[in-house]
């Protein structure tokens, strides 16, 4: 591939997540989940719960999409929510016995993939990967590109 204007860079990781999102949504539904409810159980703190507050912006979802994934999580019994002791204004979202489970069920096939994506690259290209994603990031958060 040539640089320059032939690349829609955009484009190429648009499309490349838009595959990886419907792959771990098959799996997903074999374990009678989505790619989403994974991802919130990978992202609450096994122990100890998260704030409520940290899961959206952690994770780069809307206020609105949250509350609704983690209203059928709780329906489902995947989490329960708890007063936070260190912030009465917040709630932390904790793990059932069953979030657990399916946190680990979830953790794994996120490993399954890292590791396949790896074995099927060079150290130079997970290098060269690495750099071209963090330069796109740099250039976003400082705004150089709008």
């Amino acid at each position: 591939m040539k640089a320059g204007n032939s690349i829609s860079f955009d484009y190429l990781y648009r499309y490349t997540w838009q595959s990886i999102n419907k792959m771990y949504n098959e799996e997903a539904v074999k374990k009678d989940s989505s790619m989403t409810i994974g991802f919130v159980l990978i992202n609450i703190h096994y122990k100890n719960g998260t704030p409520s507050t940290m899961l959206g912006p952690r994770m780069g979802i809307e206020a609105t999409s949250l509350s609704r994934t983690l209203n059928k999580m709780e329906e489902l019994g995947l989490i329960y929510r708890e007063k936070n002791p260190s912030d009465g204004r917040s709630v932390l979202i904790k793990l059932t016995n069953k979030g657990k489970q399916q946190r680990e069920v979830s953790k794994e096939i996120v490993l399954k993939f890292n590791q396949t994506v790896a074995d099927n690259l060079t150290q130079k290209q997970i290098e060269t990967f690495l750099n071209v994603t963090e330069t796109i990031q740099e250039l976003i958060e400082q705004k150089l590109i709008f």
